[in-house]
């Protein structure tokens, strides 16, 4: 390739050149006029050169906020000719922007008529709206831009001169922030609130070491003008500490109840201020789609009250919704909560940085130092200037004679001029001031007015030398210039901080209602609401729970709230974990979902226990049961971390699995049933059942009769275990209170077991025929472990067996569920309270050839007291029969 050849060849020569190089040269050429001439703003004033040039030509067509509008097409045109070389579109729109006060937290333009709105409405033509300058622009961007505070630069075409600054007496890049996209780099600046920024800035002054900590309490974070909230201070102090970072925004919403004529009020969510930048239209919309396509439930109307007092977005709840949750979701999938990536990147002596916010601070504090000087240094050359015309005018009043016979003589202006500096050492400033001189200035009056004069100019002449010479006094001008800023053009804070971090968790969006969760011997998990099951009379058939396909049976049903997090054990003694609100929720009909889809069991394990737990309390422990026998206590805080793939729980023979896991504190009491409903009832404390690992296998529970194997075990809290032990005249595990043939009360009570337990506990007994009682937990006397225990139910039919055992308390539910997924919700005080040694009555009338399997306690709603669940006086309640009644004995 042929050398280039250079630009001043004119001889038609085609230049030849390497087109990799120009490409390159030109791009950054291109993109360093974009950078720094259009994109990013000036780290000093904040402004970009289109909003510069708008201020600029304003002020000099005189739109101050004391004078008329003027059209804004007029404005336009003054920007187009004169300083900006680009399409209208883009200086109206950079005006409209200054205008709007949901844009900029202290609009610098005034705006009359109309220029857009929040809900992304395009403001009028230019050629109908009408502006002019905010005093704040005057007072802080415009004042002193004629004393040579500033530089100027040719305009495009050399006609004009422009400032390359504006002479900014506030933080106003961080005031009211600034967003652009350049090539390769952007930057997103949020706006805040002036009364801070100044506060921040004289701190700065009074320190210029202050911490970083004490300068945000100052500024404590972004102050956006359609107000709204912030969600934690953790992206505030990345941002201000690293120049980068993600603030939270959430929308002003509250719950109220409105009311309605003709019909019933209702609840509804009230939304009155928007995050930054958010369109109500849009956020309107995107909320009526959510709600068209199921993804939001809950909401029966949605509606646009705003006016001029304010912003009103009314989102109506159906009767049956959960407001909180709603709120929650709306925040999650809609723009009312959003987030606000700062990236605060400016101009620093025309080159782009990455600035904190103690670099923005003190770029524009250097900045304001210098704008002071050069005007002092002004107003100084101006003042001498000033005073060396003085100084010649006194000289003229003390030989005003000569002076004026000097004038008189001379033949013509010049030669007075020459003839006074040589005469009498004038400048020829000095000169021309004395023949411009008025005679009405020759009276004693007016001399003393220009000695005054002298006076003040030589005193002003040292306040500024002083000025200039001490760095003090600039400071103290800058901290009186902020302070009459503040008490003029300062308001309050708009957006709320708040002390908690914005991402909403899943379980946020869900609400924390009561729920059944059933999972089939074919390992089907589902989860339904308590409510689909109506309470019902004892003894009726209930309502299926679940979809009959051959074999498909009921493995276990417990009864959780929808937050609480589902611990399932298996066979193999392994524990998962699981969201109780991650189970899909179905119909009673609806088969489920298949648990190997929702947890990375292996095929040839099952699930034997699940567990519902709300809380990691230290003092609680998980009590396990194994099919052989084995029982012991972990404490429930080894679990809190379960990995995906499980955690093993339990140690355990070869042949043998796990089956029963319950929640248990030290000094609670179990109660372990067999197939045989024999029942052993022990003491939780170290003497007799001491705490282990996860590792361990444990002990042996109860001895067990050939042919007899375990079927139930529930947990006696305790105090009522304490109100067992006190009726039984105080005895204790370490009296010998064992059985361990478990044959002396086999067929009878003991006399000290028949004692008044009307106030409960009981425990409920039930068989597989669907036969049971409430037995007092007194007749289960508290006994050592490994004992054969007492027998709790007399089979009537041959073959029947024990199934459950539950302890429960007056005015608790309880839900009866069938091998073949047939669920009754029932109250546990129809159930008549019976001995041990009756044969029950029927709790639920089952099919042919279906089986009782299991028996759960309905949980207590998230917000109740389980001790105000019944309203009855205890004392007042009838004594409980202790055998069965005639007509209880006579049902089959």
């Amino acid at each position: 390739m042929a050398d280039p050849i250079g630009p001043g060849d004119s001889d038609g020569r085609i230049i030849q050149t390497d087109l990799r190089n120009e490409m390159s040269r030109s791009y950054l050429e291109y993109a360093m006029s974009v950078i720094v001439g259009r994109a990013l703003p000036d780290a000093r004033d904040g402004l970009k050169p289109v909003h510069r040039r708008i201020l600029y030509a304003m002020y000099e067509l005189g739109l101050t906020s004391d004078r008329p509008y003027r059209k804004c097409a007029r404005v336009v045109g003054e920007v187009l000719g004169k300083y900006h070389p680009h399409g209208d579109t883009a200086v109206y729109d950079a005006l409209v922007r200054m205008a709007q006060d949901f844009s900029m937290r202290l609009p610098l333009i005034d705006g009359h008529g109309n220029f857009g709105s929040v809900d992304n409405d395009p403001p009028a033509a230019m050629r109908y709206t009408e502006s002019r300058l905010q005093a704040l622009t005057t007072d802080s961007l415009l004042e002193d831009i004629e004393s040579e505070t500033v530089d100027f630069a040719d305009n495009f075409d050399g006609s004009q001169q422009e400032p390359t600054v504006l002479p900014a007496r506030i933080p106003q890049l961080l005031l009211n922030g600034s967003s652009g996209i350049a090539v390769g780099m952007a930057t997103n600046i949020p706006p805040h609130n002036l009364s801070e920024l100044i506060a921040g800035l004289l701190a700065l002054i009074d320190d210029p070491d202050l911490d970083d900590r004490d300068l945000i309490a100052h500024i404590p974070g972004p102050d956006f003008p359609t107000g709204g909230q912030i969600l934690g201070r953790s992206g505030i102090r990345e941002t201000y500490q690293t120049g980068r970072g993600s603030v939270t925004m959430r929308g002003v919403a509250t719950i109220e109840t409105v009311e309605a004529p003709g019909r019933p009020d209702r609840d509804a969510v009230i939304i009155s201020e928007l995050p930054f930048q958010t369109n109500k239209a849009a956020l309107i919309e995107r909320i009526a789609d959510l709600v068209n396509d199921k993804k939001l439930e809950g909401i029966a109307d949605i509606r646009d009250e705003s006016d001029r007092d304010g912003m009103r977005i009314v989102v109506e709840l159906r009767r049956d919704a959960y407001p909180q949750v709603v709120l929650n979701n709306l925040f999650k999938l809609t723009p009312l909560q959003s987030n606000f990536s700062a990236h605060m990147l400016a101009l620093v002596d025309g080159e782009p940085r990455l600035l904190t916010l103690r670099d923005m601070l003190q770029v524009f504090l250097r900045f304001r130092v210098d704008t002071i000087e050069r005007r002092t240094r002004y107003m100084l050359r101006k003042a001498e200037e000033r005073d060396h015309i003085l100084l010649g005018l006194l000289l003229a009043l003390d030989q005003l004679d000569p002076i004026i016979a000097l004038i008189r003589a001379a033949s013509d202006t010049p030669t007075a001029r020459q003839q006074l500096q040589d005469r009498h050492g004038l400048s020829a400033v000095q000169a021309d001031a004395i023949l411009q001189m008025q005679l009405r200035r020759l009276t004693a009056l007016e001399a003393d007015k220009i000695r005054l004069e002298h006076e003040d100019l030589v005193a002003k002449i040292a306040d500024y030398k002083d000025i200039l010479s001490r760095r003090e006094r600039v400071f103290d001008i800058i901290r009186t210039e902020l302070s009459h800023l503040r008490d003029r053009h300062g308001s309050e804070r708009r957006t709320e901080i708040l002390d908690l971090e914005g991402e909403l968790d899943d379980i946020d969006l869900i609400a924390n209602e009561r729920s059944v969760v059933l999972l089939t011997a074919n390992g089907y998990l589902k989860r339904m609401a308590v409510s689909e099951f109506e309470a019902t009379s004892r003894g009726s058939r209930g309502k299926a729970g679940t979809k009959s396909q051959g074999d498909e049976s009921v493995e276990l049903f417990i009864s959780c709230n929808d937050h609480d997090r589902l611990l399932l054990f298996s066979d193999r003694g392994v524990a998962y974990a699981l969201p109780a609100y991650r189970v899909p929720i179905c119909s009673r009909t609806a088969k489920g979902t298949p648990v190997v889809q929702l947890l990375p069991i292996p095929r040839e394990e099952a699930i034997t226990s699940v567990l519902a737990v709300s809380e990691f309390e230290a003092d609680v422990h998980l009590l396990m049961l194994t099919r052989g026998g084995f029982i012991k206590r972990t404490p429930l805080s080894a679990f809190a971390n379960i990995r995906s793939n499980g955690l093993i729980a339990i140690n355990l023979e070869s042949g043998d699995s796990l089956a029963w896991v319950r929640l248990a504190r030290n000094g609670d009491s179990v109660l372990i049933g067999s197939l045989q409903a024999m029942t052993i009832h022990f003491r939780l404390c170290d003497a007799e059942l001491r705490p282990l690992g996860r590792a361990a296998r444990g002990v042996r529970a109860m001895q067990l009769r050939p042919g007899d194997s375990l079927v139930s075990m529930d947990v006696l809290p305790v105090d009522l275990a304490d109100r067992v032990a006190d009726s039984q005249g105080g005895a204790s595990d370490a009296e010998g209170t064992s059985d361990p043939e478990g044959e002396a009360d086999v067929d009878g009570d003991s006399p000290e077991e028949l004692v008044d337990a009307s106030e409960g506990p009981w425990v409920l007994v039930a068989s597989a025929s669907g036969l049971g009682k409430r037995v007092p937990v007194q007749q289960f006397r508290l006994q050592r472990r490994a004992g054969m225990g007492l027998r709790a139910l007399r089979f009537r039919r041959e073959g029947d067996v024990l199934v459950g055992l539950r302890v429960l308390g007056a005015g608790e539910e309880v839900l009866l569920v069938s091998e073949k997924g047939v669920i009754v919700r029932t109250e546990a005080d129809q159930i008549p309270e019976q001995s041990r040694a009756a044969t029950g009555v029927r709790l639920q009338r089952l099919d042919r050839g279906d089986r009782l399997t299991e028996v759960v306690l309905v949980p207590p709603a998230p917000d109740e007291d389980p001790a105000d669940d019944t309203d009855e006086d205890p004392d007042e309640a009838p004594d409980a029969a202790m055998a069965p009644a005639p007509e209880q004995e006579a049902e089959s």
